[in-house]
């Protein structure tokens, strides 16, 4: 038994020996020359390049959102316009207010005068003393009159104070609309810049090329949101006749636009967001849109795909947040999206939702 333990000690100091230590370092010097090649001459990681399709994807939804963001900001900012229309015209009627309640106080205020000048009313005592008592009766009378104007007065004076109240809690009800619209706008907007903000740093992950790619189209030949044209190549003609003279207008202001580059928020004339654009080539028409495509889309007759002709606004995304005008063709003129310009894009290239014709 001893000599057992004798030949353990000596195999386990063998194998514990500078030998050992040997390996474990040559074992340690492998793996770090393998890290440092894994590493590179840098001595970090290579981040792997970005899928440009999938950024491409993450950006175009950024994007959409930033529009619908941008729509509910509009819409806000017309709520507040509304709101501060209201609460000017309260203003209005309550400072009319004001001015008939001062009038209808000086009013009782000289009747007080009057009465207090002349005596109280007429009592039989005084009839009896009077040393003319049909003078007396008639300024009696005259007394009586002027009280009855006085009960008047002071009928006129209580209704207009209780207007002037009304109003002024109306006008503070409609000052804290215009706040809270005000507010609303302020989020969509923050909203709308953050996610564009966010698509921006993405877009910079892919080299130029890749980043034009999803406008030439993808797998299936549909542009992504509509395609570039060329600067300065000219519009494809569209043979097909326009729903009504307005509508000839108004598609012939969009293909003036063409080109012109989308920004947010943008009325035109230098530059558009899509109801931005269709706002201003109806109204180059002559007829009036609201400003969002929540609204638009309500302004005008509702049509169904198979009936669209020219002119007619169409609709896309569940949430209704792009808009484009149609013009024949299975076409249409829009601004797509930040950092392109506006220009004509198939019907097909977004999921269409709606129709509407305004004229």
């Amino acid at each position: 038994m001893a000599a057992h333990r004798k030949n353990r000690s000596a195999w386990t100091r063998s194998v514990r020996g500078p030998g050992t230590r040997a390996w474990a370092s040559l074992a340690l010097a492998g793996a770090a020359t393998a890290t440092a090649a894994v590493s590179g001459a840098g001595g970090a990681f290579a981040a792997p390049r970005p899928d440009a399709r999938q950024v491409r994807a993450e950006v175009d939804r950024l994007q959409r959102d930033a529009e619908a963001a941008g729509e509910l900001h509009h819409a806000a900012k017309e709520r507040s316009r509304k709101a501060e229309r209201r609460l000017t015209a309260l203003q209005g009627r309550s400072a009319r207010t004001a001015a008939r309640v001062n009038a209808a106080r000086n009013t009782l205020g000289s009747h007080a005068t009057t009465q207090y000048r002349n005596g109280q009313a007429a009592t039989p005592a005084q009839l009896a003393l009077a040393g003319d008592p049909e003078d007396f009766l008639r300024h009696a009378a005259t007394r009586e009159r002027a009280g009855l104007r006085q009960s008047r007065a002071l009928r006129q004076l209580r209704g207009r104070l209780r207007e002037s109240a009304q109003l002024r809690r109306e006008g503070a009800e409609r000052a804290e609309e215009v706040r809270k619209a005000e507010r609303e706008a302020r989020r969509h907007k923050e909203t709308a810049r953050g996610k564009l903000a966010k698509a921006e740093r993405l877009l910079k992950q892919l080299t130029p090329r890749e980043r034009t790619a999803g406008d030439r189209g993808g797998e299936d030949g549909r542009a992504d949101r509509g395609t570039r044209p060329a600067p300065g190549a000219p519009a494809p003609a569209t043979p097909v006749p326009a729903a009504s003279g307005r509508a000839a207008q108004a598609i012939a202001f969009a293909r003036d636009a063409i080109g012109r580059p989308y920004v947010w928020g943008a009325t035109g004339p230098g530059s558009y967001d899509c109801s931005g654009l269709t706002q201003a080539a109806w109204r180059a028409a002559g007829v009036s849109l609201p400003r969002t495509t929540y609204t638009q889309v309500d302004a005008g007759r509702r049509v169904s795909r198979a009936e669209l002709a020219p002119g007619d606004l169409v609709f896309f995304y569940q949430g209704l947040s792009h808009v484009g005008l149609y013009i024949g063709n299975g076409q249409m003129i829009h601004a797509p999206r930040p950092g392109s310009t506006v220009t004509v894009a198939p019907v097909d290239s977004m999921p269409f939702t709606a129709a509407t014709r305004p004229a």
